[in-house]
């Protein structure tokens, strides 16, 4: 069965569900936005996203029939899902950005000149099934693929079949506690590959009162960063623009190949938990040095990111980045760097496009590359002049200044997670928040799961 709303584990302190009261459609927050849910800083918050696939325009907006034309159950299709379909949300297919946006949520001490963290705690998906989707004049091989006949004149959410959407659903099992995509083409060929689940939009408020932020849209506010490192144990850090960040999840992803060569990754929903944390000062400049752009942190890699309309400049923003990062933050002259760079760092692109939003490249930076600085060499301690003696207090005190002096910590090396409390009273159900690496993308309270 789906992991319909509420229902099943909830590993936050707050529950965020996707509602139409909780969600706007194709619109990302700005600074006059109003929050759904307010929260301190260091909390945990579960969401519940929704996939936009299945219930757009050039789907019918009807979960149901859509769906079932797939081969999925009733029982299979999610309510919230159906209730933002159903709604009275205005989305026009082709004219609005595509995604179901939930939030935004307040941290209550945010302010501008902060860094907003955001840790992936868990992600679990929400259904046995994810959907890709390939549209007209969208993905690298756009005017190639679909290559049926392009869309009406005529085509709406009426007569949804005009637009000339071709979709394909992939079965998601388990396979000794791994989740797998399973695709079983119409020749009977079988092809699983792994998941590894995240959420394509992740952003805070941009500062403007006037400016509508489409969800496609990748800037200093983060948005459609459309980046497979962001799965679970990863750190997304995004410069605080209005007072409370406003942040806002949507775009939940199963899995997506580098550049997104067609129109959509395996969308599907996940039920998402993060911490969300407010830097500032030493913190700030600890975590990222004198950057302050998106900036993502896994266990093994330094993610820096670049935004342009052209893809060159995208990745030169990128690497440039990277630069500031490794200097300020690292400690290497710029030179230095710039070798490095050349010598080890991965480059990859995020959406190569054409298609909604700009062209975002990343750039990766192995943390085990950068090993830890020798130990200080303990130095004689201070004599006169020949003549004098030293006597045992003298030595007491060099032992001393020996003892005091200590390494400091890895700057690199994040803090264990901080355990979560019960849900005011009332979370005895709920269990022990696990550091994060131990957290899994298992799909849970899915009776039934292959595997």
């Amino acid at each position: 069965m789906a992991l319909q709303p509420g229902r099943g584990k909830i590993e936050g302190k707050h529950y965020l569900p996707s509602t139409p009261e909780t969600v706007t459609w194709g619109e990302l927050p700005n600074a006059l936005s109003r929050p759904v849910l307010s929260v301190d800083s260091g909390a945990t918050v579960t969401v519940d996203t929704v996939s936009q696939e299945g219930i757009l325009g050039d789907q019918g907006r009807d979960p149901d029939a859509f769906l079932a034309g797939l081969g999925v159950a009733s029982a299979e299709v999610l309510a919230d899902a159906r209730a933002i379909a159903a709604s009275g949300l205005p989305h026009q297919f082709g004219v609005d950005a595509p995604h179901v946006v939930t939030g935004p949520l307040l941290v209550r001490d945010a302010e501008p000149g902060d860094v907003l963290r955001i840790e992936v705690v868990s992600l679990h998906p929400r259904a046995r099934y994810g959907i890709v989707s390939n549209r007209h004049g969208a993905g690298l091989f756009a005017g190639e693929f679909p290559e049926g006949p392009p869309p009406e004149r005529d085509a709406s959410a009426r007569h949804w079949q005009r637009f000339g959407t071709v979709t394909t659903l992939c079965a998601v099992e388990r396979r000794r506690g791994r989740l797998f995509g399973m695709l079983t083409s119409v020749s009977g060929t079988r092809t699983r590959f792994p998941l590894d689940p995240f959420l394509g939009v992740m952003a805070i408020a941009v500062d403007s009162t006037t400016e509508i932020i489409p969800s496609t849209s990748v800037g200093l506010h983060g948005g459609a960063l459309d980046c497979g490192d962001l799965g679970v144990g990863a750190r997304l850090y995004l410069p605080v623009q209005v007072a409370g960040g406003l942040f806002a999840v949507a775009d939940p992803h199963y899995a997506l190949g580098d550049g997104r060569i067609g129109s959509t990754a395996l969308e599907g929903p996940l039920r998402a938990t993060l911490r969300l944390s407010t830097l500032r000062d030493g913190a700030v400049r600890a975590a990222l040095g004198a950057l302050r752009e998106p900036f993502i942190e896994t266990e093994s890699a330094w993610v820096t990111m670049g935004v342009d309309a052209e893809l060159p400049e995208a990745v030169r923003r990128a690497a440039r980045s990277a630069l500031v990062f490794l200097h300020s933050r690292i400690g290497l002259d710029r030179a230095e760097a710039m070798a490095y760079l050349s010598a080890a760092a991965q480059v990859a692109v995020g959406h190569v496009g054409p298609g909604p939003g700009p062209r975002t490249a990343f750039c990766r930076i192995r943390r085990a590359d950068f090993l830890e600085p020798p130990p200080a060499r303990a130095r004689l301690a201070a004599r006169q002049p020949f003549a004098r003696i030293v006597g045992v207090g003298d030595e007491a005190e060099a032992d001393s200044e020996q003892i005091e002096r200590v390494v400091s910590p890895d700057p690199t090396v994040a803090p264990e997670p901080v355990a979560m409390s019960d849900r005011d009273g009332a979370g005895d159900h709920l269990e022990q928040d696990l550091p994060v690496a131990e957290h899994s993308s298992a799909l849970p309270d899915l009776p039934g799961l292959p595997g």
